[in-house]
């Protein structure tokens, strides 16, 4: 009735709504944004492409399924179950840049994400796309539940379309969490530069006086160039990791926090499109009240914000607003009508409350995001475990995988000390340590990730000496060729641990 869906976002499906929460992922080209994605899910997934040249030429939605198989974006468009109907007025040009990789996965049960192309600096930001790039990803972000800003240590300098593509993403800050990658490739002092150039860069473009959080590390399968730092990356990859983990728990929030804002939104523009057509002649000099009412458009504001007594920050960018008001024929607006906004006024004050209510107010473990991160099938070299002995099982940088842990060796005590003594920190060898060391064995990941669990037996995310002996013992069975057991023997559990 008020064209809300022309002036702001078309209305939500409900495949929208019954949709795993999505996190998007932006970036320049080359800052490890596909290969991100590799480390979350701990193996590659169908059409991807990894280079130092932009390489990702389209939108991907990565999600879980059956079988490994790409979507083309037509198909994903028109499906019911699928919630990206809405893409469909990017014509053409887009969907032929738009595909679905469907992966079995854990990690995907729960999410979707959304691999996007590089964004381009220099002379590449000459070429065309063929599609409005920035009103795809504003799109996307309306809809994404994360939206991470990734970042190369050596590549920090915003360009014009990386900032226009951070400015379409206003009225979303609080979705938006920024990574400074590969950042193991400068060492302590310069990480600091690197860091404070980042925030001020970022300080520039985006319009809110918070801090965006900015997790620090290095997302690869290569080693740690500089080492210095693996400390300071490990705890940030627990933040990351504890981040995104919570995000199917609190999907239905989120939502409920989405459809506030719109009706908010819906409510305000109704306001404005009512003083507008209640300002409009009825006979004569329509097209000049029209043209008039455009140029005065903060004033309208102004004037709409006094009547009806509403907040400044519900209303639209004045800039969109009026490009888009050029379009329109004031004449044909509709009047307003009171009982829409009780109606909106209702939904506020008493059926939004309910919903709130009927949402379950303990926290259901399993629910939370079962990632594979990290492991050494990921793009990280950042291991988990701190060193301190409070870690959790959350820290095994083979992964999760659900094995009951039990131990006993005490004749290979003598020839393990040795190089316990050498790596252990504070009476513990540490998530990263563990995975040097295993790692230099050469055995496959999925054995190396159950050793761990089979090992890391108080499942604090690091080992002590009685654990570290299990590690290697059951590294050194592998590389003889025994096949690791899906629970260790009763009498290899070290007495300290039996009860």
């Amino acid at each position: 009735m008020y064209q809300f869906d022309i002036f702001h976002v078309p209305s939500m499906s409900d495949a929208e709504f019954d949709s795993k929460p999505q996190i998007m992922l932006i970036g320049q080209y080359s800052v490890g944004k596909t290969t991100f994605i590799r480390y979350l899910l701990g193996r590659d997934f169908p059409g991807q492409r990894i280079g130092p040249e932009p390489t990702t030429d389209r939108f991907v939605a990565v999600m879980d399924g059956p079988d490994e198989r790409i979507i083309p974006g037509n198909a994903l468009a028109v499906s019911n179950d699928m919630p990206y109907k809405g893409l469909e007025k990017f014509g053409v040009a887009f969907l032929n840049r738009f595909e679905g990789a469907q992966v079995p996965s854990p990690v995907l049960r729960n999410i979707t994400l959304i691999d996007t192309p590089g964004v381009l600096s220099g002379e590449k930001q000459r070429l065309a796309r063929g599609y409005d790039f920035q009103q795809v990803c504003a799109w996307f972000a309306n809809r994404a539940d994360l939206i991470l800003l990734l970042f190369d240590a050596h590549k920090l300098d915003i360009s014009d379309e990386f900032r226009g593509v951070i400015e379409s993403l206003k009225g979303n800050e609080d979705k938006i969490r920024c990574i400074l990658n590969k950042a193991d490739q400068v060492d302590r002092q310069r990480l600091m530069r690197v860091y404070g150039a980042l925030m001020w860069s970022i300080g520039k473009v985006m319009s809110t006086p918070e801090v965006l959080r900015v997790y620090v590390g290095s997302f690869w399968s290569e080693p740690l160039l500089y080492s210095d730092n693996a400390e300071l990356f490990e705890m940030e990859e627990n933040d990351l990791m504890r981040d995104l983990r919570s995000l199917p728990r609190n999907s239905a929030v989120r939502k409920i926090n989405e459809l506030v804002k719109r009706v908010r939104l819906c409510k305000v523009h109704a306001y404005i499109i009512g003083y507008l057509k209640e300002q409009m002649p009825m006979f004569m000099g329509k097209e000049k009240k029209q043209k008039q009412l455009i140029a005065e458009l903060p004033q309208v504001f102004r004037a709409v914000l006094k009547r009806h007594n509403l907040a400044p920050g519900d209303f639209p960018e004045i800039k969109d607003f009026k490009s888009k008001l050029e379009e329109q024929d004031f004449s044909k607006f509709s009047i307003l009508k009171p009982q829409l906004i009780e109606t909106a006024e209702s939904a506020l004050s008493i059926d939004i409350p309910r919903l709130m209510e009927a949402l379950p107010r303990s926290v259901d473990p399993t629910t939370d995001l079962q990632l594979i991160t990290p492991s050494f099938d990921s793009d990280s070299k950042v291991a988990t475990g701190t060193g301190t002995g409070t870690g959790t099982a959350d820290s095994n940088p083979f992964g999760t995988d659900e094995v009951t842990s039990v131990w006993c060796l005490e004749e290979f005590i003598p020839e393990y000390k040795p190089i316990y003594d050498q790596k252990q920190n504070n009476g513990f060898i540490t998530g990263s340590t563990a995975k040097e060391i295993l790692t230099s064995s050469g055995i496959d990941i999925p054995s190396l990730r159950k050793i761990w669990d089979l090992s890391d037996i108080d499942k604090d995310g690091q080992l002590d000496f009685e654990e570290f002996i299990i590690a290697m013992f059951l590294t050194s069975r592998v590389k003889a060729g025994d096949e690791l057991p899906a629970t260790l023997d009763p009498e290899m559990i070290p007495l300290t641990k039996r009860n």
